[in-house]
C-alpha cells in the first residue's frame, strides 16, 4: 500500500504528469503488466531521444521516467539547460545513472558518476554501454566520503540504500564497499555541476570535497535534504550554512519558464544550491530546447 501511495502522490505532483495524464497513466498499466508477466527481466526501454534505458519490476530509478519522462522534472531540467559539451559533471549516489545518461548524452558534458552498490552499479555500467558512453563517463563503484577507506552499506532498499549506521540492527546482506573523496578525482576535472544523493549522508560527502567547494568552477550542487542525516547525527541546517558560507543561495526552478528563484530558507527533498546566478541564468536561458514527452523545455 505504501508503494501505491507514493506512485499516487507522484502522478499527482509530477508537472509533466499533470499536462499528459492518459499518457502517463496508460505507460503505468502497460508497465505494470509487463513487469508482472516477467519481473526478472531487463526491458530496454526508451528515455529522452535518443537515450535509452533498463527498466525492471521495482527499479525504481528507472520506472519513474517511464511515467514522467524527467522523473526529478526540476533538478534534471537545470541540469539539461546548465550543462554544455566541455563541462563536467559528478554524480554522486548514481543509482542506475539517469542524471549521468542527461548530463553526458544530452548535454555531451564528461561525468563521474558514483555507485557503491555492486548490483545497482551492473545496471549503471550496462545503460552508460546502452548509450555508447563509455568515452564521455567515469563510473566508481564505490562511495563518497570524509577520507578514503571502507564502509558498510545496504543492499536491498533500491534507491534508499545507504551507508549503515553504527547503531543501525546486522543486515546479513550489508556489503562492505571502497570510499573515495571527491577531491581526490575532482582535481584534474573540477565540475561545474554537483549532484549528491546519498541518503543522509551529505556530510561526510562534503567533508571530502572542501577544495572544490572553494573552486570556482564548481557553480552549482543538487543535494537532497530530507532528515535522513539524523541517523548518523547530522544536522541539515549544518549542510545549509556550510554551502552558505561557501557563496551558494539555495533555489528552485522552473523548467518551462527556465526561470531560477532564490529561496528565504532550504526546503525538504532536493534542492539547488546555486552561485555566479548571472552566469547560470544565462545559460538557462539561452540552453536549446529538448522535447520531454511531447513538450518543449
Amino acid at each position: 500500500m505504501t508503494d501505491f501511495r507514493i506512485t499516487y502522490d507522484f502522478f499527482l505532483s509530477h508537472p509533466l504528469i499533470k499536462r499528459h495524464p492518459i499518457r502517463s497513466f496508460s505507460v503505468f498499466l502497460w508497465w505494470q503488466l509487463q513487469s508482472r508477466l516477467r519481473p526478472s527481466k531487463f526491458f530496454e526501454k526508451n528515455f529522452i531521444p535518443p537515450l535509452k534505458l533498463y527498466a525492471r519490476k521495482g527499479l525504481a530509478g528507472a520506472t519513474g521516467n517511464l511515467y514522467a519522462g524527467l522523473h526529478e522534472f526540476n533538478e534534471m531540467g537545470f541540469l539539461l539547460h546548465v550543462l554544455k559539451h566541455g563541462d563536467t559533471f559528478f554524480d554522486i549516489g548514481a543509482n542506475i545513472g539517469s542524471y549521468t545518461l542527461l548530463a553526458s548524452g544530452i548535454c555531451k558534458a564528461n561525468s563521474v558518476a558514483f555507485e557503491p552498490v555492486a548490483s545497482t552499479f551492473d545496471i549503471l555500467a550496462q545503460n552508460i554501454a546502452l548509450n555508447q558512453l563509455q568515452d564521455k563517463v567515469i563510473l566508481k563503484n564505490a562511495a563518497a566520503g570524509a577520507r578514503e577507506g571502507n564502509i558498510l552499506f545496504s543492499t536491498g532498499e533500491d534507491t534508499t540504500n545507504h551507508v549503515i549506521a553504527n547503531d543501525e540492527p546486522g543486515d546479513p546482506e550489508s556489503i562492505t564497499v571502497p570510499v573515495l573523496t571527491v577531491d581526490a578525482l575532482a582535481a584534474n576535472q573540477p565540475p561545474l555541476l554537483v549532484k549528491i544523493d546519498v541518503e543522509g549522508f551529505e556530510t561526510e560527502v562534503l567533508k571530502g570535497m572542501p577544495q572544490l567547494l572553494d573552486s570556482s568552477i564548481l557553480k552549482a550542487i543538487i543535494i537532497e535534504l530530507n532528515g535522513s542525516g539524523d541517523r548518523y547525527g547530522f544536522n541539515d541546517d549544518a549542510i545549509h550554512q556550510l554551502l552558505i558560507s561557501k557563496g551558494f543561495r539555495p533555489c528552485s526552478y522552473d523548467p518551462f519558464s527556465r526561470k531560477l528563484t532564490i529561496l528565504s530558507t532550504y526546503q525538504t527533498e532536493n534542492i539547488i544550491y546555486c552561485r555566479d546566478l548571472d552566469l547560470l541564468n544565462e545559460r538557462v536561458k539561452t540552453a536549446a530546447a529538448i522535447k520531454v514527452m511531447g513538450e518543449l523545455i
